[in-house]
């Protein structure tokens, strides 16, 4: 049962990373005019409004803590409030707001998160895997 938690945590760590290549490649692959745009939309609302705080959510809380309700209420305004913070570190930088420029800070805040989050779960395993 333990072999399976450790899995679980890498596991959760390849999701967020494969949707979030799928999202930067469906920005940067599907045309503006193709009749596949609604998957751009789709991805990017969702990784803009629910995947930074559900990283974060993770690195600040144990798993059990929260309920499903409580997770996906903290991560919209996680989301919203990493994403608003991230467009004023943009705007007041020199880079600016571009499309380019959010694309690579949200991808690079959600895979450092991610990571750290792994991490954590990772190391909390480890630990209760020695307590028993």
């Amino acid at each position: 049962m333990l072999k399976d938690r450790g899995l679980k945590a890498y596991n959760w760590l390849g999701i967020i990373v494969a949707y979030t290549v799928l999202t930067v490649l469906c920005v940067y692959i599907i045309p503006n005019n193709s009749p596949f745009s609604v998957f751009t939309y789709v991805f990017g609302f969702v990784f803009v409004a629910v995947v930074p705080g559900y990283c974060l959510l993770n690195v600040l809380f144990q798993e059990g803590k929260l309920d499903l309700v409580e997770k996906a209420v903290l991560s919209v305004a996680l989301s919203f409030s990493i994403v608003g913070i991230s467009g004023l570190f943009l705007g007041l930088s020199p880079i600016g707001i571009t499309v380019p420029s959010i694309i690579v800070s949200l991808t690079s805040i959600v895979l450092v998160l991610a990571f750290v989050a792994f991490l954590k779960k990772r190391n909390l395993q480890s630990v209760k895997q020695a307590n028993n």
